[in-house]
């Protein structure tokens, strides 16, 4: 895939959706039946949650099919915000009844490779060739520390763990002075909670650096 040294980070409006409903056996009219998930679930329900985010584009760890892990958690969050759901990573009614009419995302960016913020959804997406592959859980600046709008290009990059002044800093990427698009352990929230940066969860970092979706 092609490597992205550009960042947009916007802070109104959200990627559209688009497309026709893919079917996938599961019948929306049984959505009552089908099991709230959370981490720790493991049963088929999780396998068809985790094909259905992974398939349209919300990137999760493929080597636990079933179970309902960390990574998992991050792709449902990701998927509840592009649909302006409660964000809480949980699979419940609500997020199961979208589920049924998920499509890939549409990235704002239409050619090249790009790595998108989207500020109001807490959402980073990763274009290559004006498509999105990947939609990721993030968390940018909360209040007093906002994380800038504006078109970007990173310029440096650091392959391991940074101990910074305001905390743990894996794999970043800096692309405005101080500020990165970077790894956490700790899971991604909600909202807005980072000190400027752009936190990601480290297993998402991992996998930009392994497909080389972001670089210098």
């Amino acid at each position: 895939m092609s490597l992205s040294r550009r960042v947009l980070l916007r802070g109104a409006g959200a990627a559209t959706v688009t497309g026709a409903l893919v079917a996938t056996g599961m019948d929306p009219a049984a959505a009552v039946t089908r099991p709230t998930l959370r981490v720790g679930s493991r049963n088929q329900w999780v396998r068809k949650l985790q094909w259905r985010l992974y398939s349209h584009g919300y990137w999760l760890d493929r080597r636990y099919p079933g179970y309902f892990d960390t990574t998992t958690a991050q792709a449902v969050m990701a998927f509840q915000k592009m649909r302006g759901l409660t964000r809480d990573g949980i699979c419940g009614p609500a997020t199961w009844r979208a589920l049924d009419s998920i499509t890939r995302p549409v990235a704002r960016t239409k050619s090249g490779s790009i790595i998108e913020v989207n500020k109001r959804r807490q959402v980073m997406i990763a274009v290559v060739n004006g498509r999105v592959a990947w939609v990721f859980n993030t968390s940018t600046g909360a209040a007093g520390w906002r994380t800038p709008k504006g078109r970007y290009t990173f310029f440096r990059q650091i392959n391991g763990m940074r101990n910074a002044p305001l905390g743990e800093l894996w794999r970043p990427r800096y692309f405005n002075g101080g500020i990165a698009v970077h790894g956490s352990r700790f899971d991604i929230g909600a909202y807005p909670s980072s000190h400027g940066c752009v936190r990601i969860h480290n297993a998402n970092m991992d996998e930009l650096r392994g497909q080389r979706l972001i670089g210098l």
